[in-house]
């Protein structure tokens, strides 16, 4: 049991442990197929808090430290990804940039609404030409008399088709804003993504942004610092949370293995009777054990407020979306047929897993920036060869 700052957070935590028991596990499939999370989910979730856990209670959050809150996503990701993923972006892309760079006026009117889960955000950066480049943005900005009018388009926002609300970053003469956009607004169209492997029911979406007036008040941070201050604050949010769904993936694979090799008999033997099998579980294992111990290192830093943070946050990022992939891997294996069967949770882990590896910064971004922060930590000046 990793002991938490108070015992309220270890109450919240178990409440939400039982409430994904409850009201999640049991439908993950029926989710899944209908490809989309119900709307009554997502109520329950609010009334509980749950989408506002990381939010100040002066907002009306929960005011969950960055321990707490990275358990929290671990409990929803063993549950269902998908689930998951609306903490990510609902709550640390959006609500969590708002509540970092949003002016008082700016909060105090729809901090409430994301909180109560009135609002769904959604965060549009990705566009059809832009991903790991997300510095050059090519949806367009200009200032009019009244307001600020946005053209183009986004791709691959996931919650793009259903949310209510958007922070879209947009671009002027190669310098980015963020802009607070409502789907109400004239100009703004939606359409969803079909044929994805993984995430449909998160309703992953295009955004098209035609002539559509912002009022000057919806402007998020500054004027043309959108990548500096709110691109690059909400993709550490987005990478924290990440980090937490690439350890609930391989722990709950971790479980499924185990538990499916002390079942399952072949050759009148429990599979975890096998020298191979016991090696594979031995290395997942050291593999979940080493993401949780990095995962609570980047919390312990963000609760401290250390600039080390961030990178130690990528560098968990990193490690536990590649070993989410690998610890998948070999528990569809153990599986055997099994595992590709929808009837075990491995078939979706394995797919949910994969993409971990691209979002908040594809693994080859994530080696790059890590890369330069070993190239220059670690050199020592004066070294023999």
């Amino acid at each position: 049991m990793i002991e938490l700052d108070s015992k309220q957070e270890q109450e919240i935590l178990h409440e939400a442990e039982l409430f994904a028991t409850r009201e999640i596990r049991p439908y993950a499939r029926q989710i899944q197929e209908q490809q989309s999370i119900p709307r009554s989910l997502i109520r329950a979730m609010a009334e509980r808090g749950y989408l506002a856990a990381s939010i100040p209670h002066e907002y009306g959050g929960m005011g969950l430290g960055p321990k707490a809150y990275g358990l929290l996503t671990e409990v929803f990701g063993k549950a269902l990804p998908a689930v998951r993923s609306l903490l990510t972006v609902h709550t640390s892309l959006v609500s969590e940039t708002l509540v970092r760079f949003g002016s008082p006026d700016q909060k105090s009117s729809w901090l409430p609404k994301l909180v109560r889960g009135e609002w769904i955000g959604a965060f549009g950066l990705t566009e059809p030409e832009v991903g790991s480049d997300a510095k050059n943005v090519k949806t367009t900005w200009r200032e009019e008399e009244d307001c600020y009018v946005l053209n183009g388009k986004k791709k691959w926002i996931t919650f793009g088709d259903v949310a209510d609300v958007f922070i879209i970053v947009a671009s002027q003469e190669g310098r980015s804003t963020a802009f607070w956009v409502e789907r109400q607004y004239d100009g703004v169209q939606t359409q969803a993504i079909e044929g994805v492997m993984v995430g449909g029911e998160t309703g992953i979406a295009e955004i098209d942004l035609h002539e559509v007036r912002v009022p000057k008040s919806h402007l998020i941070g500054r004027m043309h610092e959108g990548f500096e201050y709110i691109v690059s604050g909400a993709l550490d949010q987005g990478r924290y949370s990440i980090a937490w769904a690439g350890l609930a993936i391989a722990q709950e694979a971790l479980d499924s293995m185990v538990t499916y090799s002390r079942k399952r008999k072949q050759f009148d033997q429990k599979l975890s009777h096998f020298q191979l099998i016991r090696g594979m579980i031995g290395d997942a294992v050291t593999k979940v054990h080493a993401a949780r111990a990095l995962c609570l290192r980047a919390a312990e830093l963000r609760e401290a407020k250390d600039p080390q943070a961030v990178m130690e946050t990528t560098i968990a990022k990193y490690f536990t979306s590649k070993i989410a992939v690998e610890v998948a891997n070999d528990a569809l294996q153990v599986h055997g047929a099994n595992g590709i069967s929808s009837e075990y949770p491995v078939s979706r882990l394995y797919k949910e897993a994969k993409i971990l590896e691209i979002i908040e910064g594809s693994s080859q971004m994530q080696q790059e920036m890590i890369s330069h922060y070993g190239l220059k930590t670690y050199y020592k000046r004066g070294g023999g060869l």
